[in-house]
């Protein structure tokens, strides 16, 4: 299976294909708004910023699995990163990243790249890091900043 196999849901509930993305170095990420870590959206749009025009997308999942700390709608979400941050990346319907509701996307993702502890999402901003061609080839610790893998992303470009 590829990536570009699977279907995620927009924020207005509609399907999307991440085959709409083939070519495209992609940095998705699971979210939330009311996490201490909620400041990285910040960094992920200057990342946006630096790295769009040459091929990078953010794939933006909120998700209220941890602490509860996603708790509004889809638009509410959209609203507060898009006016407390200025985010101007793709963001999705909200989705479960573990468990018996995952989202088929991070299923890929975790049998693809597990992590030192297991496939298991840990917390808030776990990122992954997929080439153009699809791959794979770097899971990012939640505490990860967005400063910190800049240089892999640029590689990739």
């Amino acid at each position: 299976m590829s990536i570009y196999e699977i279907t995620v849901k927009g924020l207005k509930g509609q399907d999307i294909s991440l085959s709409d993305y083939q070519g495209k170095v992609l940095l998705i990420v699971n979210t939330a708004t009311g996490c201490g870590l909620t400041p990285q959206y910040e960094g992920l749009q200057k990342l946006y910023d630096d790295y769009q025009e040459k091929g990078f997308e953010i794939l933006d999942f909120p998700c209220n699995q941890f602490g509860n700390q996603a708790p509004g709608t889809v638009d509410e979400i959209n609203s507060y990163c898009t006016l407390t941050y200025k985010t101007s990346f793709p963001r999705f319907g909200k989705i479960d990243v573990n468990g018996a509701n995952e989202s088929p996307l991070y299923t890929f993702l975790k049998k693809k790249k597990g992590g030192l502890l297991g496939s298991k999402i840990k917390w808030n901003f776990t990122k992954f890091l997929v080439d153009r061609n699809g791959a794979v080839v770097k899971r990012f610790a939640p505490t990860d900043t967005p400063e910190s893998i800049a240089q892999d992303i640029a590689n990739l470009l």
